[in-house]
């Protein structure tokens, strides 16, 4: 085993040891809200939005966009388990602005092999093939400017279909510098309650 596999471990068993009436919270968020945000490592929702846990859902992914999958989850966080606000949070200095659907796919087909990052050259890949062209039939769902992004996540949500319109949609983007939600005025306004 890893010493990463390891740490993980350990920490599971002294957090399950003082686990006591936490095996009693029910399946919906006691507080009615759901946050959909970005997978990356500088972001803790538990603090930055005040959770415990059983407070809320936290949808994470790679950017934090509003993909099939991050709606399909939004819909059962309301439909099934009676959340009534949906947070966007997307963030400062987010990878997903560095790079293009065909950078992605470049790289994927040179080589499966971790890539480096230069803010000078760019992505380069460092490893050696074999690679795949799978990668060209993802949408890699990357982008150039956070705000636009953030505008465009809360308006997809908000015109879904399987959305309903009493459910607010905030938009706001987490500077990783600061710690501070700023909120996107125009994804605001997209995404009230109708």
């Amino acid at each position: 085993m890893s010493k990463v596999h390891n740490e993980v471990l350990a920490a599971n068993a002294a957090y399950a040891a003082g686990f006591g009436s936490l095996g009693d919270l029910g399946g919906p968020p006691a507080r009615k809200f759901s946050i959909l945000t970005c997978m990356d490592a500088r972001l803790d929702p538990a603090k930055f939005a005040g959770l415990r846990e059983g407070d809320a859902h936290v949808i994470r992914n790679a950017g934090g966009r509003a993909s099939d999958d991050a709606i399909r989850s939004l819909v059962i966080s309301y439909k099934l388990l009676g959340t009534r606000e949906w947070f966007v949070i997307q963030h400062t200095q987010c990878g997903m602005a560095t790079f293009t659907n065909e950078i992605m796919s470049d790289l994927l087909e040179s080589s499966l092999k971790t890539a480096s990052y230069d803010a000078t050259k760019g992505w380069q890949d460092a490893g050696e093939g074999p690679g795949s062209g799978a990668g060209r039939d993802i949408d890699w769902l990357t982008f150039s400017k956070v705000e636009e992004s953030v505008v465009d996540d809360v308006k997809r949500i908000r015109n879904h279909p399987l959305v309903p319109p009493e459910i607010p949609v905030y938009g706001y983007i987490y500077e990783v510098e600061t710690g501070r939600l700023v909120p996107v005025d125009e994804a605001m306004e997209a995404g009230q309650a109708g």
